[in-house]
């Protein structure tokens, strides 16, 4: 209910993408400073209170999380900044380095944690256990189990990475209070420390939460290969039209989200008109932008579809390559008559992990080819599949 109400209160509507961006990302940054900096206040008096090095701990893993929130709502900001002619994909990116820079203050706040920790068990100290601590712990873990929600929520609807990070660090503080909760009564029936050893848990979890951002983020730096889903909603468009055969090298170039570029191939019937199948292009890049928000290049290949001797050298060597790993595709299979071979050129898309070198796969074929006919000759380009 609350979440709807912010929404509803602070999004406007019928705005454009990036002033909605912006607004979303403002929304969770202020949102999230006001929370965390209550939850400080009353965890480290909670903590002060207690004696106890996981709580104070727990508090200042907050007050690392406004520092995230400003660095999340100056990337978002600057990330909804338009195109221009110095970064003519415009400025989404900038989201990926301000979550990479979140999580390395996250990590760095767990370190310094873990070190506390590792002193409190090296020199344990009593505990005071009230009533008011645990009211304030499972006020924490409320607080933050809606911030989660939240967030979860607000980054899911505009694909924000940066939003979507600060959920995760919240369900990890969630893990982390909830431990210290536990620990608090615990230490009270036994002389070990598990005050600090508690500290040191939610360190780990600190940690682990800033790498698995960091991870993620460089994937999407680094470029990530294309989503099955869209790609498979993108063939699906494009073959939705009868002179389009098939779609082949399909990419997907992501330059922050809600803003892609992607480029492809068709095969079509080399008799067709020129101008018909331009015009139809044209008419599925526009509906792709429509469906999917990419910006999409097509590329057009024609293909023979007359021959019976071309069909069938292509169900051969489909087949051959079938036989040797499941996953490998050929693509703009064609003919070239020369003076004294007949050049069979294709593309064929190799799987990373494919136990086949390119070498390999190029003279098992060459040799098929021409048990099939010596006047075959394979042209072959290898191509990577650019789709996980």
């Amino acid at each position: 209910m609350l979440t709807r109400f912010l929404v509803k209160k602070f999004i406007p509507q019928n705005a454009s993408v990036s002033k909605t961006r912006a607004s979303y990302s403002t929304l969770s940054s202020i949102t999230g400073m006001i929370c965390n900096i209550i939850l400080f206040i009353t965890k480290y008096i909670a903590g002060t209170i207690s004696g106890s090095v996981s709580i104070i701990s727990d508090a200042f893993n907050n007050l690392s999380d406004c520092a995230s929130c400003i660095v999340a709502l100056l990337g978002g900001l600057l990330a909804s900044k338009p195109a221009d002619k110095n970064h003519p994909f415009g400025h989404g990116r900038i989201e990926y380095l301000a979550a990479m820079i979140i999580a390395v203050l996250i990590m760095l706040m767990g370190i310094e944690l873990m070190s506390d920790s590792i002193s409190k068990i090296i020199s344990p100290k009593p505990l005071t256990i009230s009533i008011p601590v645990f009211i304030i712990l499972i006020f924490s873990i409320s607080v933050k189990i809606w911030m989660a929600v939240f967030n979860t929520h607000l980054g899911k609807a505009i694909d924000s990475s940066v939003i979507l990070a600060a959920a995760k660090d919240s369900k990890s503080d969630i893990i982390a209070t909830s431990a210290t909760l536990v620990a608090l009564p615990i230490s009270y029936y036994t002389p070990l420390p598990i005050d600090g050893i508690a500290g040191a848990a939610v360190s780990l979890f600190i940690l682990k939460a800033g790498f698995d951002i960091i991870r993620d983020t460089l994937d999407d730096l680094l470029g990530k290969p294309g989503d099955s889903k869209t790609a498979e909603s993108i063939n699906q468009l494009i073959l939705a039209h009868k002179k389009i055969i098939d779609v082949h090298d399909l990419m997907i170039h992501n330059y922050g989200p809600g803003n892609s570029f992607g480029s492809c191939h068709v095969e079509v019937n080399g008799s067709e008109s020129f101008y018909a199948v331009h015009d139809l292009v044209d008419h599925i890049e526009k509906r792709i932008l429509e469906e999917t928000g990419i910006n999409m290049t097509i590329h057009m290949d024609p293909v023979d579809t007359g021959s019976t001797t071309i069909k069938n050298c292509k169900e051969f060597t489909k087949k051959l390559i079938s036989g040797l790993d499941k996953r490998l595709t050929l693509h703009d299979f064609r003919f070239a008559e020369k003076s004294d071979y007949t050049e069979v050129s294709f593309d064929l898309v190799v799987p990373f992990d494919c136990a086949y070198k390119n070498e390999q796969l190029q003279s098992i074929i060459a040799k098929e080819l021409h048990d099939l006919d010596p006047c075959y000759k394979p042209f072959i380009t290898f191509d990577r599949q650019m789709i996980k």
